[in-house]
């Protein structure tokens, strides 16, 4: 076992090993409810709504986790054209390779009419035959390039419009069978946060700690374990996202991992920074102005407010702090925070620029990071959600630098 007395200043780091700490762990996510049918219908029946308000046709739903959103329906990007088409009124239309046919009906969430094309032939020709030459298309705003350029040219002089505004508006509004879903795969991120701390050791690589996050997250319930790891020590932390080659563990460090999971598609994505030791007082400092910042964030992010004065809020008590002004080292370097659901990043997000209203059902990261360039960072990243009563947070923000886990 490692030496205990090495770790003395904060509470909850170090003192176990991988084996104990995964031992312990258990399936935190088997009860969880799948989106069900039913409220899959909803959403299209709600997307359709909003289309004949906006005087669209058509949209089509390329292979995204927009198809996933409204159908259930999983399917990987490629070259080959897969996706839906969601009428103004009526049933959804899958379409899809020919030779694809078993396999795409195997991950339908809900079950439609698929129309198939042959290797040889023109998918967009097809598109353009289901839906008629001058029904006004809007698209999915992950549609690539190629494939926009492809619909045009099948349907010279038709309308083909970005379709983002009505296809996002009901993603960016969770329900609550969504918000258990993140709820449970907030928390059970939480739980190999604590785990991944209790592992850490003079000299540990950031390595070494990726891959027993990786392992925690399996034995949490997550089977494909980590949807990303982020692991860094010591002047590494001031780097958001990471360094080429980073070092390894050593006494008085600051310690930053950022880490989450998949939970029926729905996300995880939770930071903690701490000291592996006793924190200086610069360190301390720099760690409850970071809070305080998450905190007014926090209090801003009220019904009606907008995206973006949540962001200035915290930018602005960093500002009281010493820090910044605006994105100004040391400081905060980036937005506050970004929408979670499907995607680990998805609007609206709490930037600036972003003048949606803060609506009930909206999920945000809340991690205003301050950098101190050459000595260290600090990110402290909880996530919240809009109530009728105003935002309630998934996970609690830390307790306080010598007690992270409270």
């Amino acid at each position: 076992m490692p030496d205990t007395d090495l770790m003395i200043g904060t509470r909850g780091v170090g003192g176990s090993t991988a084996e104990a700490e995964l031992g312990k762990l258990t399936d935190m996510l088997a009860g969880s409810e799948p989106i069900s049918d039913a409220e899959y219908r909803e959403r299209i029946a709600s997307l359709q709504g909003r289309m004949q308000q906006a005087g669209y046709d058509v949209i089509y739903l390329d292979a995204s986790s927009n198809l996933t959103y409204y159908t259930g329906t999983y399917w990987p990007n490629s070259e080959r054209l897969v996706g839906a088409l969601i009428p103004a009124q009526g049933d959804p239309v899958y379409v899809g390779p020919a030779f694809e046919t078993g396999t795409i009906r195997a991950y339908m969430g809900l079950a439609g009419e698929l129309a198939v094309w042959e290797e040889h032939e023109d998918p967009y020709e097809l598109i353009a035959t289901l839906i008629g030459p001058d029904s006004a298309l809007a698209l999915d705003p992950t549609t690539p390039l190629f494939r926009v350029t492809g619909l045009s040219r099948a349907r010279p002089g038709a309308l083909t419009v970005d379709g983002g505004d009505v296809i996002l508006h009901g993603r960016a509004r969770k329900s609550p069978a969504e918000i258990a879903l993140l709820q449970a795969a907030k928390t059970a991120t939480l739980e190999v946060h604590k785990a991944a701390a209790r592992i850490l050791r003079p000299g540990i690589s950031t390595q070494e700690v990726t891959a027993f996050i990786n392992e925690a997250h399996k034995a949490i319930g997550a089977p494909r374990g980590s949807g990303f790891c982020i692991v860094l020590f010591g002047p590494d932390t001031a780097f958001p996202h990471g360094v080429a080659q980073p070092k390894t563990l050593e006494e008085g460090d600051m310690v930053l991992i950022d880490t989450g999971c998949s939970n029926q598609g729905y996300q995880s994505d939770i930071t903690r920074s701490y000291v592996f030791g006793t924190p200086t007082d610069d360190q301390r400092r720099v760690w409850e102005a970071e809070k305080a910042c998450q905190l007014a964030a926090f209090e801003a992010a009220q019904l009606g407010t907008l995206c973006g004065a949540v962001d200035t809020a915290a930018r602005k008590k960093g500002e009281a702090l010493g820090f910044g002004p605006d994105y100004a080292l040391p400081g905060i370097p980036h937005r506050t925070g970004h929408g979670v659901g499907l995607d680990i990043h998805e609007a609206p997000y709490l930037v600036a620029s972003d003048m949606t209203p803060l609506d009930v059902g909206m999920c945000f990261s809340n991690e205003p990071m301050i950098c101190v360039p050459g000595q260290f960072g600090i990110r402290l990243e909880d996530h919240f959600y809009m109530s009728e009563d105003g935002p309630r947070w998934f996970t609690e923000p830390s307790k306080s630098i010598e007690d992270p886990f409270g």
